[in-house]
């Protein structure tokens, strides 16, 4: 069986409190789910990129969830993210739930492009 996964950068806080809870509702980087309408995910290709674009800042360490699409209750919506390039990138309308996070990747702040995974499961 050939799981389907898609990636989320998560701050270490917010993904302790899904873990308390048993769901996700982070959006991105400063937004919840409630105030952008949806959960900001990205391919294998695509994460790296959004760190670079929108993580790069950030002294403290990153957690990289992986998601298992089929342990969804709703599956992904892929949506056009940027329109001036037409990249789609997979948004998640419902609250993830912590079942689902098949493996979380601590990533080192970033060092300019050097990005150093640490497995955590």
């Amino acid at each position: 069986m050939v799981v389907v996964t898609i990636f989320h950068l998560a701050e270490p806080a917010h993904w302790a409190a899904a873990q308390l809870s048993g769901s996700y509702t982070q959006s991105t980087r400063g937004r919840t789910m409630e105030q952008e309408g949806f959960i900001h995910c990205s391919s294998a290709e695509q994460w790296p990129v959004v760190r670079r674009n929108f993580y790069a800042d950030v002294p403290e360490p990153l957690l990289l969830l992986e998601i298992d699409v089929d342990a969804l209750a709703e599956p992904p919506v892929v949506e056009v993210g940027n329109p001036t390039t037409g990249e789609t990138f997979p948004h998640l309308y419902a609250a993830l739930p912590t079942s689902a996070v098949v493996h979380v990747t601590e990533l080192a702040p970033p060092h300019g492009e050097d990005v150093d995974p640490r497995p955590l499961s």
